[in-house]
């Protein structure tokens, strides 16, 4: 009887320090929850703030619009995702994203790295050359949208990410076959599912012609910036997949990301993607237009077809309650 006794006593305490335990996480979970806030959006002059439509919403004049007030989304965010060019000083990769935190909803698109602007060079992936935030500006004059934040990743960071969840399982596209003995790389995959590290995934994101000089994608830039789309959203399934690794996530942005977002920012938006349904949230896009065109003595810049891009700006990335106009968009376009 002593030993049921005793047996007893133990197993009270057990359960006495495991609800004292979840007592304290569940505490703890709700302090952090009402001590991180929802992250400022971008302002962008002039900006008003009025107590209209429930009075959490900002005003603002959209970026090349000179008439008319446009009141922001509440919990909807916009960031420019880039990451440079490992042989020059140019963004490899420039995408918007907009995050509508209260829908659960995303909308990711490229813009082809050639798309032309009005500068000496023509390309927007030599805007970054004058930093980020002169990328960030330049994209979002030309969108008629506000860029709240920015993030802009090492491609040694892409790399440690995907060696943090273990590689990812991929379905490569197309025949590549590519060695450029100065850069030490070397791409050589052919078409099928198989699982990558990060070494590899940076390789194919990389690929744009073959070594026989031949382009790698038959519709080119395009096809390329759809494998980008797709390896990442492979390796986001395995971020959220693999929660409990946050703290090496962490280390792996800390050291490699340059960003606007402040560390509070960054928790209020982890806290919030964790429950995102990325299968049916997330939907992908490309700015269309022709990459033919050539400008100020350059070759093969992409000009972008208007029209098409205020669509998909309307269905995607707008971050305003109203849908713009063809007038609050700056494309640049060869007369």
């Amino acid at each position: 009887m002593r030993q049921k006794s005793s047996a007893s006593r133990i197993w009270k305490r057990l359960y006495l320090i495991a609800v004292v335990l979840s007592a304290i996480i569940i505490i703890a979970y709700l302090a952090w929850k009402a001590l991180i806030k929802p992250p400022p959006m971008a302002e962008v002059p002039p900006l008003e703030t009025q107590a209209q439509a429930g009075g959490d919403a900002a005003h603002t004049t959209a970026p090349s619009n000179t008439q008319g007030d446009f009141a922001r989304r509440p919990l909807c965010y916009t960031f420019l995702l880039a990451a440079s060019d490992q042989a020059s000083a140019n963004a490899d990769t420039i995408m918007v994203l907009t995050y509508d935190a209260e829908e659960q909803t995303a909308g990711l698109v490229s813009i082809p790295r050639d798309t032309l602007v009005d500068r000496r060079f023509p390309k927007i992936n030599a805007v970054y050359h004058d930093g980020v935030e002169a990328l960030r500006d330049e994209v979002s004059q030309m969108l008629g949208i506000p860029i709240d934040y920015y993030i802009c990743v090492d491609v040694e960071g892409f790399v440690q990410v995907v060696d943090a969840v273990g590689g990812i399982d991929f379905d490569v596209p197309i025949h590549m076959a590519y060695d450029d003995p100065l850069q030490n790389l070397h791409i050589h995959f052919e078409p099928g599912m198989q699982h990558i590290n990060g070494k590899e995934a940076l390789a194919i994101c990389r690929l744009r012609k073959n070594s026989d000089g031949t382009m790698a994608y038959p519709d080119s830039d395009i096809g390329r910036t759809r494998t980008q789309q797709q390896i990442l959203t492979s390796i986001a399934k395995k971020l959220l997949e693999n929660p409990q690794k946050v703290l090496e996530y962490i280390e792996i942005w800390n050291e490699n990301v340059v960003t606007n977002l402040k560390a509070e920012h960054t928790a209020w938006f982890v806290s919030s993607l964790l429950d995102f349904p990325l299968d049916t949230g997330l939907s992908f896009e490309t700015l269309p237009g022709d990459g033919t065109v050539k400008y100020n003595g350059i070759d093969w810049c992409y000009e972008l077809y208007p029209e098409e891009v205020l669509e998909i700006v309307n269905e995607m990335l707008n971050p305003y309650t109203e849908p713009l106009t063809e007038q609050d968009l700056d494309i640049f376009q060869v007369k």
